[in-house]
């Protein structure tokens, strides 16, 4: 479905100073995807600022060389996040995903905007400018792009590569269509350069990271004759091998490498001791509708929920529901 872009247009014709903020523990779509949009505001003379409620990952740090995503708390005030004129949202529409940003985005008086690409949705009070069947929101921010005639830059053609890179599983996932290599064609012209971003991505991980990921992966089951994987990470294990959480994240693919696979998901203990549960599956499958009932959300063959400890409790409701996928009645 074509996104209505005219309350963007009409946002930076008559306003000024832009928030914009994403979703807790961002990744690559959601960080590309407001470093393009910060990239178009700066064009159009826009004072922006990127406040998130989670610091930038340190693995992806280089999407952002010159520090402009920021956190709240730690480097940014709740009252400076209030002073803009709009508020954009980016990459999400729950308002559990947006942490303490949520405050300020229920507080602002400001005009209210969100970019996003997923399915589940609350109502968080913004106008919508959504497309379900958009690989990232980072191809959303292209579209916006082109649609207001904003030139992109190396840096804003690396941050969206990443972003659409990223959210189609490296354009193995069934959301990648001819459309989207059309995109990723004009990225690589405006100087995204795919072995370098594939090498930032991918081939840097710590040692630390390494061996939480030996852990989760002596410790995969199946279930459901093979259909099924999973795993787990405890919050010991972050304390012991060293790794940081963000050092999990695709770990949950790791599952589907095994043949005969079909849905998969990982526990990770989290600080407070709930549970993040990431959930993928292979095309046939609806994964959305396991992680809705736990009050999370996503896309079909990728989502997410947060559950309340402790984590055998959460891994047995989790288990549970994902053998629905295979029962006779699914």
């Amino acid at each position: 479905m074509p996104v209505d872009w005219q309350p963007l247009v009409d946002a930076i014709r008559t306003r000024q100073r832009f928030v914009l903020t994403t979703h807790v523990r961002p990744d690559a779509d959601a960080l590309g995807s407001e470093l393009a949009m910060a990239g178009v505001l700066a064009h159009f003379g826009k004072e922006v600022r990127i406040v998130n409620a989670s610091a930038t990952p340190p693995r992806l740090k280089f999407l952002d060389p010159q520090g402009l995503c920021h956190q709240l708390g730690p480097q940014v005030s709740e009252e400076q996040a209030l002073d803009a004129d709009v508020h954009i949202v980016l990459d999400t529409s729950a308002w559990g995903q947006l942490a303490e940003m949520g405050t300020v985005f229920r507080r602002s008086k400001g005009l209210k905007l969100c970019i996003d690409h997923h399915v589940a949705a609350e109502d968080i009070g913004a106008v919508d400018m959504k497309d379900v069947t958009a690989e990232a929101t980072g191809a959303l921010v292209f579209q916006a792009a082109r649609h207001l005639g904003a030139p992109i830059s190396p840096d804003m053609a690396r941050a969206m590569y990443c972003a659409i890179a990223t959210d189609t599983g490296w354009f193995r996932f069934p959301s990648t269509t001819g459309n989207t290599m059309r995109i990723i064609g004009e990225l690589i012209d405006h100087g995204a350069k795919p072995h370098l971003l594939y090498e930032e991505l991918y081939e840097r991980d710590a040692l630390p990271r390494l061996k939480l990921v030996s852990r989760a992966l002596n410790r995969v089951s199946v279930d459901c004759d093979g259909r099924l994987a999973w795993t787990w990470v405890t919050l010991e294990d972050f304390t012991e091998t060293g790794a940081a959480p963000s050092d999990t994240e695709d770990l949950v693919n790791e599952c589907l490498r095994i043949a005969g696979t079909e849905a998969a998901f990982i526990c990770i203990e989290q600080a407070n001791r709930t549970v993040k549960t990431s959930f993928r599956c292979r095309a046939q499958l609806d994964i959305s509708r396991i992680a809705e009932t736990f009050k999370g959300g996503g896309h079909k063959q990728a989502a997410g929920a947060t559950l309340a400890g402790p984590l055998n409790d959460a891994l047995a409701k989790v288990l549970a529901a994902m053998r629905t996928l295979f029962s006779p009645a699914a």
